[in-house]
């Protein structure tokens, strides 16, 4: 503790190196990206998010917007093992995404 002007102050404190290590230890996140179609329809699109991404109405409404106006959306985010099997059940409903 440090004392200027008759206060004192603490020391910021420093992250320990084992607390750096870990931060930099964590997975990597990896996205699905889901492109636009000229194949499927709104109502559709929405259900997949829903069941396979597991997003609330709201959300797979506003990535569905998303996609159709901007030709694709960020519909998911995280590990790689989580996002694989989501990523094949969209393909296996038609839809085209990749994993970047």
């Amino acid at each position: 503790m440090k004392i200027y002007n008759n206060r004192s102050y603490d020391e910021p404190k420093r992250q320990s190196e084992d607390e750096v290590a870990v931060l930099e230890m964590e997975d990597e996140v990896y996205k699905i990206v889901l492109h636009n179609d000229d194949v499927n329809t709104f109502d559709f699109v929405i259900e997949c998010l829903i069941e396979i991404c597991e997003h609330t109405l709201e959300q797979a409404e506003q990535c569905t917007m998303l996609v159709h106006y901007k030709g694709k959306c960020t519909v998911k985010t995280g590990a790689l093992e989580k996002l694989k099997p989501m990523h094949q059940a969209l393909l296996d409903k038609g839809l085209s995404s990749e994993i970047v």
